[in-house]
């Protein structure tokens, strides 16, 4: 059994995943506490590091985890993301002057000193995108990985009920089976009603006002809009049943297809093929915040089978 480690670790996404697949969670790495108490609940196996990655070291890691095998993670997309209104303008300050930007440097560093067989890093595509990606290519280099590969992969194309487009950069190229599609219907099917006892499966409190307004929104349509870098996002969508749901966000909320309310935490995170055991911590918005900005479960299992096959 290989042992993961798993940086910005947040509510355990790409964990839960690997750990699906048959690999150890041995360390998690997250600074904010309620996704770290959510990691620790879901992986009692692991150490988790309530820390900032910029302060952990291999020493930290091999201390209370061993030899690592695959280091995996999502570093903070914000720096990179188009639905940033305060991205910087230029690309490479994403990565060297953002310090949510540098965490991504951090990722490589721990990288060059454990040396795992894989390792994976998760991000917007934007990261992968001009001198960004040349950039990537020479910090990989200088701390021994000569060759490098950018994996666009689609969540919906492995069994997610919800649309995601990401980058993995790896030192493997990525190309996993993929998975039957899923529909918002089929995500939500065999839920037990709101406030009925299932974790997370609690009413989202709305004042009067906006209740009444999502009343008048139809499947497809959006209560509100965003501005982003590059161009405008819908927020409070109403949900179609036969279709996969919008890229789930952290500051995103659905609307129920049918009925005038917005989906609770755990269909929510059924939208992204978390199992229902899986539990979140913290108050509401940060379980929305831990669920939309995990690596989809089923996605991450797909990929951790591939990488299973390739050591084996």
């Amino acid at each position: 059994m290989y042992n993961v480690l798993d940086l910005f670790a947040g509510g355990g996404g790409f964990s839960r995943g690997f750990v699906d697949a048959g690999f150890r969670a041995v360390v998690g790495v997250e600074i904010d506490a309620d996704a770290a108490r959510t990691y620790s609940y879901n992986f009692p196996g692991a150490v988790v590091l309530e820390e900032d990655v910029a302060a952990i070291t291999y020493r930290d890691v091999e201390r209370h985890g061993g030899r690592i095998d695959i280091v995996i993670g999502g570093s903070p997309c914000e720096p990179f993301t188009a639905t940033n209104p305060r991205r910087m303008e230029d690309p490479l300050d994403r990565l060297y002057t953002d310090p949510l930007g540098q965490l991504t440097l951090h990722f490589i560093r721990l990288v060059g000193e454990l040396q795992p067989k894989v390792f994976v890093l998760e991000n917007v595509p934007g990261i992968a995108q001009g001198p960004l990606r040349e950039a990537l290519e020479r910090e990989f280099k200088r701390v021994g990985f000569d060759e490098i590969y950018f994996n666009i992969l689609f969540a919906e194309d492995h069994g997610v009920p919800s649309h995601r487009e990401r980058v993995f950069v790896s030192n493997i190229k990525i190309t996993p089976r993929r998975g039957k599609p899923m529909t918002v219907r089929q995500a939500l099917a065999g839920l037990p009603p709101v406030d009925s006892g299932l974790p997370n499966h609690e009413t989202v409190t709305l004042s009067a006002s906006k209740a009444e307004r999502i009343a008048a929104v139809r499947p497809g349509e959006a209560l509100m809009k965003f501005r982003g870098a590059s161009g405008t996002y819908g927020n409070y969508i109403r949900l179609r049943w036969d279709e996969p749901a919008p890229t789930v966000m952290g500051s995103r909320r659905f609307i129920h297809p049918e009925e005038n309310r917005l989906l609770t935490v755990r269909e929510q995170a059924r939208l992204m093929g978390f199992p229902d055991h899986h539990v979140f911590f913290g108050p509401k918005d940060s379980q929305f915040n831990q669920v939309g900005e995990a690596v989809p479960p089923p996605l991450a299992q797909a990929i951790a089978e591939y990488i299973k096959d390739i050591l084996h």
